[in-house]
């Protein structure tokens, strides 16, 4: 059976009604619906959504009744009880994630009962897809309702591709901070291997919250994360570009006769005053929309410009949205209220400058409004995209009219050719909706050609593949990273070989390989257990185990002394045979760190959270408690000044794990793993690191012998292992082999 793909959302492309009993069932009309078509008809695709009616509403031969209508769609249904709905649509995704990824952290309610109800939720999603997922399958989850699932549905099922699509605005870090289990929700979506936004902010944000919040680290638009790579992209979602276009298109060759009752009004507003000029608002009444401030604002504009009364008509279309939540009907009073007092105000016998429509419109009367605006006012306070611009657009057939639209629009990333306003500031505004009515017919004709152009390239259905593809290429990062898992069968090929060999070598790094890392690098001696696994390796008497460090002897001395473990320290200027003193393997001088100790206490000062370790031979500036954006800056800044100091030196730097160290460039573990290799014949050779500066060693490795990198990043190694704790169960094989 062929692979298949499984799109995910809150609610199916398909409205279920019960009525008397009598199950209805129409398709959904929507952008996303639209948009999927494609990828859900093709390849046995299968969507999974919430049905829309309540547990408590049904029997069991009307579920019975569901799952049949809905199978026949390609569907399946997850079953949700009143409370998941309260708690989990009206409670967490609309109370809470709704309002604080708008930047409205006024309106935001933060409830345990919420949570506890969404993690639920979630959970009743990955059940139902873990129900019809197959290995090599890939899943489309989408938007805010489901930032959980991918993690779920990954931690059962590893073997498949997962993307997620964000359709609203991810906030800033200083926002999204303010969420109380921020945690939970990035290592949510971070099952994903691709998560996907509306425009590169969006995208920044999130990494930036990635970084500060859980300090992985992002190389460009890829996160490391559990021996995978997440790839985070934006995809500006499109419109049915032809369908409106042609819809429009259709529209004008109607007569008068065959025109709707709502068109041939329009008309007859036309013909009754000449010149006149519409302006159309159309949205869902959410208080994201911005309505309030747009009706004060053409209030300002009437204020302003006076000769335009009677000559400019606003016509406001809400679309009812989640009428039972407090803040939704305070926004409808207040939108009634102005309303009511602007046409109070200004209204004159032949003139009304509001027509404010609150109800829902077909698809045609939406046409019909699309197709008379002589200039659409779409000013949202915060929008992930706004098709409502595109779909404006695209009913041009003549190419004239005009776009004012926000800049807090995602849409507007890709419409710079639409007047752009804040939607805060009434002066700009008024001007626009003035520079929108004088504007002439050649200079719409030329911006609405390059609107048109670009929309109609990239559509939905374009969107939709340009994701699917991206998705695709993701299972291709493994393979250039190149290194393969040092899996259960590779482990215990080479443990056979170890066990057979008569001279075996083993280089280990200490810190990120032996043990974890620590914020205070004092901090990070052995623990009873390591050194146990260490005590019984190094008491083979045909082994030779090795302890490889940029630590300094003293350290290592410290920790090791009372041991006759062989240890290389300071990246190989000293060396200690078993049970031997230590001699020196390179002559160094360090009159150099008097003039580089200054600058690097520069940084110290400048970038809080970051330390000076002085080591004998090197000097290693710490970061790892930096904030993570500040610290890109500082190691920017630092190479280049470091750089420049040391270009006359026999001076190096090194950029390890959350530490750049400057030593002498005679110095590496590859020299001194070499060293070892040529006192001795060996017939296995084992180097394990997480490092840079490891990779060094790793170039000595002779053909045959076993090269690890703890971690899942490009390396010369030839395997990887996930991190320390693997590292430990390769210690247990290595010290069970005899």
């Amino acid at each position: 059976m062929d692979n298949k793909t499984i799109i995910v959302s809150n609610r199916l492309p398909l409205q279920l009604h019960l009525s008397d009993g009598q199950l209805k069932m129409t398709p959904s009309v929507g952008g996303l619906a639209t948009g999927m078509e494609s990828v859900h008809k093709d390849e046995e695709g299968l969507w999974i959504g919430w049905s829309g009616l309540v547990e408590e509403d049904l029997d069991q031969d009307t579920h019975k009744e569901i799952d049949q209508l809905v199978a026949k769609e390609n569907c399946a249904t997850v079953s949700l009880t009143q409370d998941d709905v309260n708690n989990f649509y009206y409670g967490l995704s609309n109370r809470t994630l709704w309002p604080l990824f708008h930047y409205f952290m006024e309106y935001t309610e933060f409830e345990i009962q919420y949570w506890e109800s969404y993690k639920a939720v979630n959970q009743k999603f990955a059940n139902v897809v873990l129900q019809h997922i197959e290995d090599g399958d890939q899943i489309w989850v989408h938007d805010y309702q489901l930032l959980l699932l991918p993690a779920l549905i990954r931690q059962s099922k590893p073997n498949v591709s997962i993307g997620f699509f964000l359709h609203i605005p991810f906030p800033s870090y200083e926002i999204f901070r303010c969420f109380p289990w921020r945690e939970e929700l990035l290592h949510g979506v971070l099952g994903a291997d691709l998560i996907g936004f509306h425009t590169y902010d969006y995208e920044r944000h999130f990494l930036s919250s990635i970084k500060r919040i859980l300090r992985l680290d992002v190389n460009f638009n890829e996160i490391d994360y559990h021996e995978r790579i997440v790839k985070v992209d934006s995809f500006p979602m499109g419109i049915d570009y032809n369908k409106f276009h042609d819809a429009a298109k259709s529209h004008r060759k109607l007569c008068s006769e065959e025109r709707s009752e709502l068109q041939q009004k329009l008309d007859e507003h036309f013909e009754s005053t000449k010149d006149t000029k519409l302006i159309l608002s159309i949205d869902r009444l959410d208080y994201t929309k911005g309505i309030p401030n747009r009706i004060r604002a053409f209030e300002y504009f009437l204020n302003k410009y006076p000769e335009f009364k009677e000559k400019v008509r606003l016509i406001m279309l809400s679309v009812p949205s989640r009428s039972d939540v407090p803040q939704y009907q305070l926004l409808k009073k207040e939108t009634d209220e102005l309303v009511g007092r602007i046409n109070g105000e200004f209204s004159t016998v032949n003139w009304t400058p509001i027509w404010y429509f609150y109800r829902s419109l077909p698809f045609d009367n939406l046409i019909d409004l699309y197709s008379s605006a002589d200039i659409a006012l779409i000013t949202p306070i915060r929008d992930g995209m706004n098709l409502v611009a595109k779909e404006y657009v695209a009913t041009r057939t003549r190419k004239d009219g005009v776009l004012i639209l926000s800049e807090m629009a995602g849409a507007s990333k890709e419409m710079n050719e639409a007047i752009l306003i804040n939607p805060n500031n009434f002066e700009q505004i008024a001007d626009s909706i003035k520079s929108a009515i004088e504007m002439p017919l050649e200079q719409q004709i030329s911006r609405n050609h390059l609107l048109q152009k670009r929309l109609k390239r990239y559509s939905v259905e374009k969107w939709a593949q340009e994701f699917m593809k991206s998705l695709n290429a993701t299972k291709d990062i493994e393979k250039v990273i190149a290194l393969k898992p040092l899996d259960e069968q590779e482990s215990k090929t080479m443990f056979e070989k170890f066990k057979s060999a008569k001279r075996r070598l083993l280089l280990l790094d200490y810190d990120g390989t032996l043990t974890g890392f620590q914020d205070n690098p004092q901090n990070a001696g052995p623990d009873d257990e390591l050194l146990t696994l260490l005590d019984k390796i190094n008491n083979q008497k045909q082994t030779n185990m090795v302890i490889i460090s940029g630590r300094d002897r003293e350290t290592l001395e410290r920790w090791f002394g009372e041991k006759d473990y062989a240890m290389i320290t300071d990246h190989g200027v000293w060396a200690k045979e078993k049970n031997k003193s230590w001699k020196p393997l390179e002559r160094l001088r360090t009159e150099w760190m008097e003039n580089i100790r200054p600058v690097l206490e520069t940084f110290v000062d400048r970038t809080p959270g970051t330390f000076i370790e002085e080591k004998k031979y090197s000097l290693a500036w710490h970061y790892r408690k930096a904030d993570p954006e500040l610290a890109q800056v500082r190691t920017i800044e630092l190479n280049t000044v470091i750089t420049s100091l040391i270009s006359n030196n026999e001076l190096t730097v090194l950029n390890g794990n959350k530490v750049i160290e400057v030593k002498n460039s005679s110095v590496n573990k590859g020299r001194a793993a070499g060293y070892l290799l040529s006192r001795k014949d060996y017939d296995f050779v084992l180097a394990i690191g997480d490092d840079w500066t490891d990779e060094y060693m790793f170039k000595e490795v002779p053909e045959g012998g076993y090269s690890i990198k703890v971690g899942f990043q490009k390396s010369k190694a030839k395997y990887y292992v996930k991190n320390t704790q693997e590292v430990r169960k390769l210690l247990e094989g290595f010290a069970n082999s005899q």
